[in-house]
């Protein structure tokens, strides 16, 4: 019941007397206050539930900040150590620099000398190219002149290598001597000859004949051992080269391995016919080594 509706009521109501008139004020008192409760009772829920909803979004907020602050707090923790991990490495690098100013202030070392070293150094290693270069044009000189005047047969039991300008001439014991002998073979003539021009062509170079044998032992009369062997057979080739071809016996000499110089093993019969060779090697003297390099023939 509104006021307004209770106030029209009290006109209507006739005063009879004063008793009746406290009893309405009092009444209207009562209505006022109910109406007042009713109107107070529903502002007061309303403004609760936004007090708790404002409560419950402040809450939630404090939590996240709460939770950023632990975060840049560990973040902060980081990026100290990285300060102090970059200062340490500064310190380092101050002093390393430190250090090598004051080497060089004590060392007082002469740019114009290094680069004089680097250039003498430069030189020394083009000497060593250009000397390797002419060298590998001798060696390369040298063969052609050997395998060109071989023939393909011959070429089947000739073994021939230039290492540094040294001559190895291989050859199979069975192409140069008669079977089980030292003396040299029909056979052996036309090579031995085409080797001496060789030799004859460069006088300035010496002439080792070297023989070598397999392991099995020898069973000939005057003959001992493979020593001995090897070494006739090595002087059979020394003596038909100054006989045969004229070539000068102070440039040669003839000496035996025996069987203690294999390039093969012994225990097949392919090693052992490889391990009974003669090796004729031919190298130049050791004081004009350096000019026949120098002086290296023309490759054709």
């Amino acid at each position: 019941m509104s006021l307004m509706h209770i106030t029209l009521q009290r006109k209507k109501l006739p005063v009879n007397n004063k008793k009746e008139k406290i009893m309405r004020k009092i009444s209207i008192v009562f209505a006022v206050a109910a109406v007042c409760l009713l109107t107070t009772s529903c502002a007061s829920k309303k403004e609760l539930q936004n007090c708790q909803t404002e409560n419950k979004q402040l809450t939630t907020d404090y939590q996240n900040a709460k939770e950023q602050l632990a975060a840049n707090q560990v973040r902060i923790s980081s990026l100290e150590e990285q300060l102090q991990e970059a200062k340490s490495a500064y310190a380092l690098l101050q002093q390393s620099l430190d250090k090598s100013l004051t080497n060089a202030n004590q060392n007082n070392i002469s740019i114009d000398k290094l680069v004089d070293q680097i250039n003498e150094s430069n030189q020394y290693i083009r000497h060593l190219v250009e000397v390797k270069s002419k060298s590998d044009s001798l060696n390369m000189v040298l063969t052609n002149n050997l395998t060109r005047s071989l023939s393909k047969e011959e070429l089947k039991e000739v073994d021939v290598q230039v290492l540094k300008g040294v001559v190895y001439i291989s050859l199979a014991d069975n192409m140069l001597y008669k079977s089980g002998s030292y003396e040299i073979n029909d056979r052996a003539a036309e090579t031995l000859s085409k080797i001496a021009k060789i030799i004859m062509d460069y006088k300035d170079y010496d002439v080792l004949i070297e023989g070598n044998t397999d392991n099995v032992p020898i069973t000939r009369e005057n003959i001992r051992n493979n020593w001995d062997l090897s070494c006739l057979r090595a002087s059979s080739v020394v003596q038909y080269l100054q006989n045969k071809f004229g070539v000068d016996p102070k440039r040669l000499t003839a000496g035996g391995r025996g069987e203690y110089n294999p390039i093969a093993t012994n225990s097949t019969e392919v090693g052992k016919q490889r391990n009974r060779r003669t090796q004729i090697i031919i190298t130049p003297k050791l004081d004009q080594f350096m000019e026949l390099i120098d002086q290296a023939p023309d490759e054709e």
